[in-house]
């Protein structure tokens, strides 16, 4: 038995999505055995575009019953029946979420339609409701009204059912242990084929190819596809508007990620939050205390008048602090990496000298606390080049770095000789540098040194 089921909603994401319309129908595989249609008071205001496109405003809720007043109907109608909807997870999300909010834990099996269509009727260019119903002749009336478009459901679950060979397919889709994704209503399968399990980033776009998000990823299609295994509010608001997919190809993760901050700062796609934000920096800065002891210490970039050296989040400031206690044989106390009113818990143990027992002088410690200082105030010149896997087997790709200014990366084909800067300059894509660039750049070359320090001692 199935139930077979459409809602209209609020608009204001999973969490905060009410519902203003409900219709279900019991339908036995062959023919309608119940139905219930009912407006439903969100108990909060309809947003007028929401009020545009279903023509529900406040006034035709406002004596309605709310969720809870129905409840029991819904929880009767949909008892040992299999939940199904177009694009189920948003209306079964949505359902789930009121009766959480009445202390019910809502469980049901379910049945997406858009996915079974895409498998039992390929190859057509749209799954939206509206123009599959349109493809395969469903009749559609009072669309974006939960009964209409829960009626035209109920005639193309009938038609999917009633396609040869179907019974497999319904099984599969039934099984609790399938890791297939809900592909979004727009988006074409082809779409999702294209893309490769290789490193590069991702390009979400909307009905109109407009560009809405933009993503790394070291797997391409794993990490696209884990979009639509997400049941996050943000995410499934997202997925329901792609229409389209692009990628291109890095080569490897460093390049992806300076490829996506450069398209996200080119775009700015209204679902990237996280590089819209301002970022925030550390610095490294010295001050002396009452006894005449030279620290160094790392505060917010905004706190820090001349900072040492700045970096942009506060575990790489915090683990160059690390390397410069074991370089410099400093103490972490006064570095302040470790809180402590007694010695520090290296000193005898590993690279600090006593200072925080009194063992080693004020004067000694505070000239190695200079040479840090005169080491760091000279700024590394010259060009580096950072090599990376290319998109491919017969290529390489690069990352140019001048003056401490990151200025582009590039492809070049093994094939090529490069005997200088100059050759490699040729290939480079220009880009900007930026404080997310340098953050990228920084944890990068972090990381390297770690492992370089760490092969270093264990070879």
């Amino acid at each position: 038995m199935y139930t077979i089921i459409d809602i209209e909603t609020t608009g204001n994401g999973i969490k905060g999505n009410k519902i203003t319309e409900i219709a279900i129908f019991k339908f036995d595989g062959a023919q309608i055995v119940d139905e219930f249609v009912s407006l439903v008071n969100p108990q909060s205001p309809i947003p007028y575009f929401i009020t545009g496109l279903t023509g529900i405003d406040d006034q035709m809720v406002k004596t309605a019953p709310t969720f809870s007043e129905i409840a029991k109907e819904v929880l009767r109608l949909t008892q040992d029946c299999i939940f199904v909807a177009h694009a189920v997870n948003f209306d079964y999300g949505v359902i789930k979420e009121e009766f959480r909010q009445l202390g019910v834990d809502f469980v049901r099996k379910k049945l997406c339609t858009v996915r079974l269509s895409r498998k039992l009727i390929p190859g057509l260019h749209s799954y939206s409701l509206g123009k599959l119903c349109s493809s395969v002749g469903i009749p559609l009336t009072d669309r974006h009204r939960a009964r209409g478009d829960a009626h035209a459901t109920v005639l193309l679950f009938q038609k999917l059912l009633a396609t040869p060979h179907s019974e497999p397919v319904f099984q599969k889709f039934l099984n609790a242990r399938s890791q297939e994704a809900t592909l979004p209503p727009h988006l074409p399968k082809s779409a999702i084929d294209a893309i490769p399990q290789k490193p590069g980033v991702y390009y979400f776009k909307d009905i109109n190819g407009s560009i809405i998000y933009v993503g790394k990823a070291i797997n391409l299609k794993k990490r696209v596809l884990g979009h639509f295994y997400d049941k996050s509010e943000r995410e499934i608001r997202m997925c329901r508007e792609t229409a389209n997919i692009d990628f291109e190809l890095s080569g490897s993760e460093l390049v992806a990620l300076l490829m996506e901050s450069a398209e996200i700062k080119r775009h700015y796609p209204i679902y990237n939050r996280a590089q819209k934000r301002t970022i925030k920096q550390f610095g490294i800065f010295c001050y002396e205390d009452r006894k005449g002891i030279k620290h160094l210490a790392f505060n917010t970039l905004k706190s820090v008048p001349q900072p040492l050296k700045v970096f942009y989040n506060l575990t790489d400031c915090r683990l160059f602090l690390k390397q410069i206690c074991m370089d410099y044989s400093l103490c972490p106390k006064y570095c302040h990496l470790q809180v402590t009113e007694a010695d520090c818990s290296f000193y005898e143990d590993t690279f600090c000298e006593g200072i925080c027992s009194g063992k080693e002088s004020i004067e000694a410690y505070n000239q190695k606390v200079d040479e840090v200082i005169a080491d760091l105030s000279t700024k590394e010149t010259g060009t580096r080049i950072l090599k990376e896997k290319g998109r491919h087997e017969n290529e390489n790709a690069f990352v140019l770095i001048n003056e401490e200014q990151y200025r582009g990366y590039g492809f070049v084909s093994n094939e090529i000789e490069i005997k200088s800067i100059e050759d490699i300059e040729a290939f480079i894509i220009p880009q900007k540098n930026t404080p997310e660039t340098q953050r990228i750049l920084g944890s990068y070359l972090m990381k390297k040194t770690k492992l370089e320090v760490a092969t270093h001692f264990t070879t």
